[in-house]
């Protein structure tokens, strides 16, 4: 079996050879973002003043997510589980949450430890995959509504109930589907469950970049221009059409898929993603925002740096167990 191996007398990694070749194409790709960072700024000022950073910001998020990757599933979890507390916690900072409201907003928090709680007990017993499809989704929302009918909280019911709630299954449950992968056998997937995980996120934030580098450079007509002003036609397009193409090669060598199911997810994930991009933006827009925090440098918070993946991760998720995974 290729790849890279490291041995010693208590630690043994093995790291497939499409996933280490993966890891050596981000820090190409990172090495060249930096170098852009510094030359297209003084060749058009202003334009590409966010590059610098947004790299910087790159970086440490690439060390994270690929130490947590190679550290196994555990750590994988735990790293996803924080996110997603940081997340919530952007998300209920900026909605409109009362302080009476406090017992629903406690609940949400206990939902991010039931959502990743689940995941751990995958080792347990097989069938916590179906109970984590209608945990977070259905029992949470109806202990949430049942507590806040149980304290008495008539006025603002339906829509402290929907809000908190829309937030957990967008930053928890949806989010939490990334974990879930690493438990997909190692032998179901030509770079084990790591290399799954690694697939998804590099799809989806190549969207992410390859649709803000051909706006940058060739937008002019724009697509929801109340919602995301920023977001045009051909940068949209041109993203779609690079992950598609970029998604159809790669698959062979991180996923099971047959050419139909890549040629067909390689254009439904970078779609889900887009879709994922732009809700997010109509909440920041309903409630008064640009960035739901200042937490990373050119990116804004984290909701902002997860708004693809979202709508992404689930997606992705069901589409490989409907087409390629036994585990699910």
């Amino acid at each position: 079996m290729g790849g890279l191996i490291i041995r010693s007398d208590n630690f043994s990694l093995h790291v497939p050879e499409p996933l280490f070749l993966g890891f050596l194409g981000v820090f190409a790709l990172l090495i060249i973002g930096t170098l852009a960072a510094f030359v297209l700024p003084a060749a058009q000022p202003g334009k590409w003043a966010d590059l610098g950073p947004r790299m910087r910001s790159w970086w440490v998020i690439a060390l994270l997510v690929g130490g947590a990757l190679l550290l196994g599933w555990q750590a994988t979890a735990i790293l996803f589980a924080f996110i997603s507390f940081l997340a919530l916690k952007e998300f209920v900072t900026l909605a409109p949450t009362r302080k009476e409201d406090r017992l629903i907003v406690l609940l949400a928090y206990l939902a991010v430890v039931v959502n990743y709680a689940l995941i751990f007990a995958d080792t347990l017993f097989e069938d916590s995959y179906q109970v984590y499809l209608v945990a977070t989704p259905v029992y949470v929302f109806l202990v949430m509504a049942a507590a806040m009918a149980w304290i008495g909280r008539t006025d603002g019911f339906l829509a402290t109930v929907g809000i908190v709630h829309w937030g957990v299954v967008v930053a928890v449950y949806n989010i939490g589907y990334i974990a879930f992968l690493m438990r997909v056998p190692d032998a179901e997937a030509p770079a084990g469950a790591a290399g799954l995980v690694f697939f998804l996120i590099f799809i989806t934030q190549l969207n992410d970049v390859a649709q803000y580098c051909w706006g940058k450079a060739f937008g002019r007509t724009k697509i929801t221009p109340k919602v995301s002003p920023n977001k045009t036609w051909e940068g949209a397009i041109g993203g779609w059409a690079t992950t598609a193409l970029v998604f159809y090669f790669l698959a062979p060598y991180f996923t099971p898929l047959s050419p139909l199911n890549a040629a067909i997810m390689g254009v439904v994930v970078p779609m889900a993603g887009f879709f994922g991009d732009i809700t997010m933006s109509a909440v920041k827009r309903d409630i008064g925002v640009k960035d739901t925090s200042h937490l990373i440098p050119g990116h804004g918070g984290v909701l902002d740096r997860l708004d693809s993946l979202t709508f992404a991760a689930p997606v992705y998720f069901h589409l490989l167990a409907y087409f390629a995974i036994e585990r699910f």
